[in-house]
């Protein structure tokens, strides 16, 4: 099994030259894949008799007769039923040449296509989906199949709100079982499992009358007990009675879960699903994924491996095993009090581990404290330098444009050489993640998505290294709008978007909610309405029983803070546009005066605004070219307060704050900039330069072993810092051993032959 796993484990290297590959070669995945024989339920009443004939023992479990039923129609006359043939028997690239015939020769027909399309659905390449399916529905608008067909696919990819489609669909064609399970299934992720219980009993109440499988049925109403924290086994016997084999049952278990983050109780479920069916390749596949959630690395091998066996052209499986050949290239490091399992890439740990580290500390101690909750193992930091490598951990494809993921205890995240300096604040991402940790652990994995999210942005905002309400206008426009959702629909807007931006925005409202919770009933009451969530009520109940008021209500309060907090902005939104403009115009011409007083109008209209091009920065830069180096300190310190982070900013005021003879205020703004920008060489020494003068022993040291593992040109100076740090420290030996290897880079380095004079003299009696 090492030798298989090797091979099958490098091999992938070979196909592509690209590091990963990703949903683009869609046909290429296609191409000479033969995988297991296909179990999705086919409930399309227009689906040829012969081919029926067949589906009737795949779908008990009877693989191999099916398979003999399937062959003979291989060689007939009708092109798309061996187009389906030769699906159902895993012959991709045969089906795929015999489903561009079949559409070919019926030109103006949407049901090829709705059919070729379903081909490339099942298959995960939603993008060929769905083009297939536009041109189904151009040709009949009104084609029921390509309707359904598409509200599949939206269904699957998370893409916006579906219940138009299927609202027409059930109004149209109201015995359709597969329109039922698509409900029932996207109420099951809201939460609403009194929806999907509907849904789904309807859908079995069909499938019985149509002798229709009623596998499907079984399994979501078994997945509605398990969201319900109740046994399945009902629906796990009766669907394990009409098929033995059949994994899609515990697979389907084991994706609720996952969506719920309950990825401990996913590993029982999926490794059910591999053990009843082996060949289930989709479930080797999360089963292995799974695991690496868990941060068991080493144990995911094996299902990935197994997938890959049978299915090679599966870009989330390839990617991954790629992801996991390339940890070699990584230090683990286990710490203690508290205990943080760290895993940094060996090219940049010297220098981040510092920082990481003590920063990751700080958040498990500040919300184990705030959160009345304490992980019972270690907690895991990955931190990826490639963002590439970043996004396959997460979700199997290159291109994801997230920062942070938590699964768990274990938190995965881009490392800041990941992105150009200034795109990110690390420091306030791994604070975010680290927030997940504690308010998921306290509840047993139960809070809702909106209330969790919301914390972490509130932690961002109040506890973290950039504190401030950091808000853009846009956020208040959306308000403005009225499209801000109800607080017990809110997890909607991170599930199931219905306008572009709009789950960036429900981040946003989550934040806000958390934060006016706060400001009028106190953090103690914030934490009692997360807790309530370890009991698994609605987000109704946990309102009434925390804080003694009805969802309707706490959204009219809501909206009235908001409206009081941003009454500036909110008068006249194009006011604060007028003056922005206004104020860098002014700015650009020299004309610093009205630059002042513009930038002063714009922050008192919206001072939680402190994004690139703020006020604050235009107000400090007409400031100081007016001489006024105190005014240009005063306003970057509040952009600062009120969440400013961009290290060329900080880098300023940090340069202002010295000439100032400020140095106390200098260096504690230079080691703010660790939290954005950590990896530039230039800094480190004038930091530990301050934080010696300081007799800061410690701090210095940490950032002179900085500096000399980012390997600077003049390793002389680091040394040199290195040697005064560990002297002031008390370690007399690591000082001479530095200040010689100082001396020995730049023999005439004068301080550091003035430095060795001095410590010569400290080993006289």
């Amino acid at each position: 099994m090492q030798n298989l796993e090797h091979s099958l484990v490098h091999s992938p290297r070979r196909m592509a030259g690209g590091r990963f590959i990703s949903m683009l070669c869609a046909l290429l995945s296609l191409g000479g894949a033969w995988q297991a024989l296909a179990q999705e339920i086919d409930y399309d009443e227009r689906r040829s008799a012969a081919l029926r004939r067949c589906d009737e023992p795949l779908f008990h479990g009877r693989v191999e007769e099916a398979r003999s039923c399937y062959r003979p129609l291989l060689r007939g006359d009708d092109t798309l039923v061996r187009a389906e043939a030769s699906w159902a028997l895993g012959d991709l690239r045969t089906a795929n040449d015999l489903f561009r015939d079949a559409v070919n020769a019926q030109p103006r027909s949407a049901w090829p296509r709705v059919r070729w399309g379903r081909m490339f659905l099942a298959a995960g390449q939603y993008s060929d989906a769905g083009k297939l399916f536009d041109e189904a529905l151009e040709i009949d608008k009104k084609d029921w199949g390509a309707m359904l067909a598409m509200a599949r696919l939206m269904a699957e990819r998370f893409d916006g709100d579906v219940s138009e489609q299927l609202a027409t669909l059930q109004a149209e064609k109201p015995n359709l079982v597969e329109t039922q399970l698509i409900i029932a299934g996207i109420a099951l992720e809201r939460g609403d499992a009194e929806a999907a219980t509907r849904a789904a009993q309807k859908a079995l109440q069909l499938a019985e009358q149509q002798k229709q499988p009623p596998l499907e049925a079984q399994t979501m109403l078994a997945a509605i007990e398990v969201t319900r924290n109740r046994d399945p086994d009902q629906w796990i016997k009766a669907a394990l009675a009409y098929n033995p084999r059949y994994g899609t049952l515990f697979e389907t278990l084991g994706h609720f879960e996952v969506i719920r983050r309950r990825y401990r109780e996913a590993d029982a479920w999926l490794k059910r699903a591999v053990s009843v069916q082996p060949d289930l390749w989709s479930a080797q596949r999360e089963y292995g994924l799974n695991l690496m959630r868990l941060g068991r690395t080493a144990d995911a091998r094996a299902p990935l491996v197994a997938a890959y066996e049978g299915d090679p052209f599966n870009t989330t499986t390839v990617n991954t095993l790629r992801l996991l050949d390339s940890l070699a290239q990584f230090d683990v490091v286990d710490t203690s009090a508290p205990v943080l399992r760290l895993m940094l890439a060996k090219s940049e740990a010297g220098a981040l581990r510092p920082y990481v580290e003590q920063l990751a500390h700080e958040a498990m101690a500040t919300f184990s404290r705030r959160y009345g909750y304490t992980p019972s193992g270690p907690v895991g930091l990955e931190i990826y330098p490639n963002h590439d490598d970043f996004a396959v951990r997460i979700a199997g494809l290159p291109g994801i444009g997230l920062l942070g993921v938590t699964f768990g205890d274990l938190v995965a995240m881009d490392s800041p050489s990941g992105r150009k300096s200034g795109d990110f604040h690390w420091g306030t991402v791994l604070w975010h993640e680290m927030a997940h940790v504690y308010t998921l652990g306290a509840t047993r994995n139960r809070v809702p998505r909106w209330l969790s999210e919301g914390l972490s942005v509130f932690e961002e905002w109040t506890t973290g290294p950039t504190p401030g309400v950091n808000i853009t206008p846009n956020v208040l426009d959306v308000f403005a709008s009225d499209r801000f959702l109800p607080v017990a629909q809110l997890d909607d807007g991170f599930m199931r978007p219905k306008y572009e931006g709009q789950v960036q925005m429900a981040y946003m409202q989550a934040g806000l909610i958390c934060f006016y919770a706060d400001q009028r009933w106190g953090f103690a009451k914030l934490a009692q309405f997360l807790r309530a969530f370890n009991d698994d009520p609605a987000v109704t109940t946990a309102l009434r029983g925390a804080f003694g008021i009805e969802p309707e209500q706490f959204d009219r309060d809501f909206n009235g803070f908001m409206k009081q907090r941003f009454a500036a902005y909110l008068a006249d939104p194009k006011r604060w546009t007028a003056q922005m403009q206004r104020a860098h115009a002014m700015l650009d011409a020299h004309n610093y005066p009205a630059a002042k007083e513009a930038a002063q109008a714009a922050i008192t209209i919206l001072p939680e605004f402190t994004s690139g091009g703020s006020a604050y920065e235009v107000l400090a830069s007409a400031e100081e070219a007016t001489g006024n180096s105190a005014g240009a300190i005063a306003a970057l310190t509040s952009w600062r307060k009120a969440g400013g982070w961009d290290p060329e900013g900080l880098r300023k005021l940090g340069t202002l704050l010295l000439a100032a003879k400020r140095d106390a205020d200098a260096a504690e703004v230079f080691a703010a900039v660790n939290y954005a920008d950590p990896l530039a060489i230039d800094g480190h020494d004038r930091l530990g330069q301050l934080l010696l003068a300081q007799s800061k022993g410690p701090s210095a040291l940490r950032e002179y072993q900085v500096l000399l593992a980012l390997q600077p040109l003049d390793s002389a100076t680091a040394n040199y810092g290195l040697a005064r740090a560990y002297r002031m420290t008390g370690d007399a030996a690591e000082a001479r051993r530095h200040l010689l290897e100082s001396l020995d880079t730049a023999p005439n380095f004068r301080p550091a032959q003035k430095l060795l004079l001095e410590m010569t003299g400290d080993r006289k009696p």
